[in-house]
């Protein structure tokens, strides 16, 4: 009978790593590769030799749910055949996952060291990587070979990804194939998927992403630093790129507001929302009043404006000052008006921070008039953030729909949990959606979120980047 590993009773790696002490060369296939996760095989794959004494692995392009069910409801014949220039583009995106692989997360000083010596037995061919590219292939097989003339290969088939938590944390179900028939079989479906025509040898590509990325050794902490602001400083110079302040504000606005300007409607423009959050005095309604005419102007969008009572007359001002196609409405009375108001494609909500209760009904029109319009919207708040970080969510929940990807997660947050599994099992939610972050009292976790929402600058900011002296 084979022995079952599961992850609970009895953990695979241990007997996984057991297993190459004694094996003098071993060939995996798994569905996913975490480059991160190889740290635990990593000082154990030292010991062959290379060449035809190393570690094989082969990659079978695993698709994501989304990718799964995007396909299923494809018509059946679109893509079926895989030829070279389809195998080609299949080798690009993988390359470009395992590149972005490197960019997620804070990296440790034994992820730099393992990834280190990854990149060494690439070049050595201790370890020799390929994709599966024919079909998609879930397959998790270890296989060990060794100078043993009864049982010269044994290994291990089942659930485990070649990750920590398929070796080590989540549940999982593997066996033994001790038994010697069971054992050439499996060696033969891996020879037979390893010299097929389309799997293609990525070693040196793989080492290459690794020895261009951070792991470098020889890479400044400096250079570093510019590309980590370049890359984070991206939205804002695309926004400063492709927008132009209308003409009618030319003289009206100093040169930090018409960077906001054009920063918030580049916001607006990608994801639909911005959060305008500069501190008192620096000019948020002249700044939304401009991005709501460049999206009149541009896309012929009319703007739908709510705001506190007191702050109605000024608003009519701008309005009429700035011939801006925009009806202005109070906060008082939108509970009464908003339901049966027509749809207008874009709503400035001032002090936006006064909706923080999610629970009230004025809260509840607002949101409800957002959504089922799928209105562009602009929230303008000097004080976005009061007591507690679900202040801002609540602001954000006006217009985020339950459940959606957000494209980032709350890594601190997941990272005090031991990882994405625990995260799961703590507060059963995705961990993409703000409903994670609400889970998160890290600030980085938000900064991290409200960096693809919020225009927010002080004033030391702009002594320190826009002051003229004379």
């Amino acid at each position: 009978m084979p022995n079952i590993f599961d992850n609970i009773d009895t953990k695979l790696l241990p007997a996984l790593v057991e297993g190459i002490q004694i094996a003098k060369r071993a060939d995996f296939c798994v569905g996913y590769f975490n480059l991160r996760g190889w740290r635990h095989l990593a000082e154990h794959v030292d010991r062959f030799e290379g060449g035809e004494n190393c570690c094989r692995l082969l990659i079978g392009m695993q698709r994501l749910p989304q990718d799964e069910l995007r396909d299923a409801l494809t018509s059946v014949g679109a893509g079926d055949q895989l030829d070279n220039a389809r195998a080609h583009r299949l080798r690009v995106r993988m390359a470009g996952e395992l590149r972005e692989q490197l960019t997620l997360g804070a990296p440790t000083n034994t992820d730099e060291e393992s990834l280190r010596r990854l990149a060494v037995q690439l070049r050595s061919k201790k370890v020799v990587v390929k994709l599966f590219l024919e079909y998609p292939l879930h397959a998790k097989l270890y296989l060990l070979h060794r100078e043993d003339k009864i049982a010269p290969v044994f290994g291990y088939v089942g659930s485990s990804n070649l990750t920590l938590s398929g070796l080590l944390r989540q549940g999982e179900l593997n066996v033994d194939v001790v038994e010697q028939d069971a054992a050439k079989k499996l060696a033969k479906w891996f020879e037979e998927r390893w010299n097929d025509h389309f799997c293609v040898d990525i070693t040196d590509q793989l080492a290459d992403i690794i020895e261009q990325s951070w792991v470098r050794p020889d890479i400044l902490p400096y250079l570093i630093y510019l590309k980590i602001a370049y890359h984070l400083s991206e939205e804002a110079r695309d926004g400063l790129k492709l927008f132009k302040i209308p003409a009618i504000f030319s003289n009206k606005l100093f040169e930090f507001q018409k960077a906001a300007v054009k920063v918030a409607a580049h916001h607006l423009n990608r994801r639909d929302r911005v959060l305008i959050g500069d501190v008192v005095g620096l000019g948020k309604t002249l700044v939304a009043t401009a991005v709501a005419r460049i999206f009149e102007d541009d896309f012929s969008v009319e703007s739908l404006i709510l705001c506190p009572k007191n702050l109605v007359p000024m608003w009519e001002s701008y309005r009429e000052q700035y011939a801006l196609g925009a009806k202005v409405l109070s906060l008082s009375k939108v509970t009464k008006e908003l339901p049966n108001l027509r749809r207008y494609k874009l709503v400035i909500i001032d002090e936006s921070h006064n909706l923080r209760n999610r629970e009230g009904k004025r809260y509840g029109v607002i949101r409800e008039y957002i959504q089922s319009n799928d209105s562009k919207c602009v929230l303008l708040s000097a004080t976005p953030y009061n007591k507690s970080f679900i202040d801002l969510s609540s602001q954000l929940r006006l217009f985020i729909q339950e459940g959606a990807d957000l494209g980032v997660r709350p890594e601190k947050c997941i990272k005090d949990l031991g990882g994405e599994t625990a995260f799961l099992r703590s507060h059963q939610c995705q961990v993409h959606t703000l409903e994670a972050f609400e889970k998160s009292t890290h600030a980085d976790d938000w900064r991290e979120l409200m960096r693809l929402f919020m225009v927010r600058r002080t004033r030391s900011f702009i002594e320190q980047h826009y002051a003229e002296t004379a």
